[in-house]
């Protein structure tokens, strides 16, 4: 299943990469090594390491605990897999996603921030040990001993299009805000899945616009968890700038401080990927800014 699964997930990035290439894009990027290095590294380990890693892991458990349970559930319709799968995946990686943005857990999601672009590149961009944590891949793998294989590859590619969907460079939304009679559709997609306009407001360098929403629209494939544990915010706009204010201050992390904390730690000035370290909040920046146009130091 896995080598099937990864085969429809290379395609249906080729398929976004080509639509950020032929809209060039790309060229505006200017990601640097680091960048290239981390999302790549990232991308290749989650596939390779650590969904592998977790699926043996549960399969094997599942085996110990609960022998005769193997494929108990395959006779579930497909619609009561759906929903059981949106459940234990989708809505654990919405609470995940949500409660990583505290500073506890901040250092293992900040690398997915520190993009100053937007494009399914950075969609797996993150800690190498945030994934290994992630609720949602463990519940996968014990569902996916239960029977619910299939079920799953067809969830998997619905969702994987959908959040590179939700990070590509082109934004597939914008004529349904253009166009009126299609504003219908809009208000039903933008209030049921993750779009371009939600989740670019989540990576928003600030929330100062109007736009920018960084402490919500956390959901994955639905945008309806936002709506219902009251984090959504739909503006119908894209932010200008995308990233964290405290690369701009004092310079990116290196790619393997961001990829292996806490194995490895940072040596920069400020920095939440140090023991005791903490996030480099809005209200830090416009300090710093002041700071420096009286002449002092940030």
């Amino acid at each position: 299943m896995n080598l099937i699964q990864n085969i429809v997930l290379v395609t249906i990035i080729l398929f976004f990469a080509l639509l950020e290439i032929r809209s060039r894009k790309h060229e505006h990027f200017h990601a640097t090594a680091d960048d290239t290095r981390l999302e790549l590294f990232m991308f290749l380990s989650l596939l390779a390491v650590s969904q592998p890693f977790i699926f043996g892991v549960t399969g094997k458990l599942c085996a110990l605990a609960m022998p005769g349970q193997r494929d108990a559930w395959a006779h579930l319709p497909w619609w009561a897999m759906g929903a059981i799968l949106l459940v234990a995946d989708d809505m654990t990686q919405y609470w995940w996603h949500r409660i990583s943005h505290t500073p506890l857990l901040w250092p293992l999601h900040r690398a997915h921030h520190t993009a100053h672009y937007m494009s399914i590149r950075i969609t797996y961009r993150n800690n190498f040990f945030y994934y290994l944590m992630m609720p949602g891949l463990w519940a996968s793998g014990v569902l996916i001993y239960l029977g619910f294989g299939n079920a799953y590859l067809v969830y998997i590619v619905i969702k994987l299009t959908v959040i590179l969907g939700a990070h590509c460079a082109v934004p597939w939304d914008a004529p349904l805000y253009r166009v009126k009679w299609l504003h219908p559709l809009a208000w039903v997609l933008e209030r049921t899945v993750s779009t371009p306009a939600t989740h670019w407001a989540h990576h928003a360098l600030t929330n100062e616009d109007g736009i920018g929403h960084y402490k919500g629209n956390f959901g994955n494939l639905l945008f309806v968890w936002d709506l219902i544990f009251g984090t959504a915010k739909i503006t119908r706009r894209y932010p200008p700038k995308v990233g964290l204010h405290d690369d701009l201050a004092f310079g990116k992390e290196r790619w393997f401080v961001e990829m292996f904390y806490p194995l490895i730690h940072s040596r920069r000035a400020h920095s939440a990927l140090v023991p005791g370290g903490r996030a480099y909040a809005e209200a830090d920046a416009n300090t710093a800014q002041q700071a420096q146009a009286a002449g002092g130091k940030p």
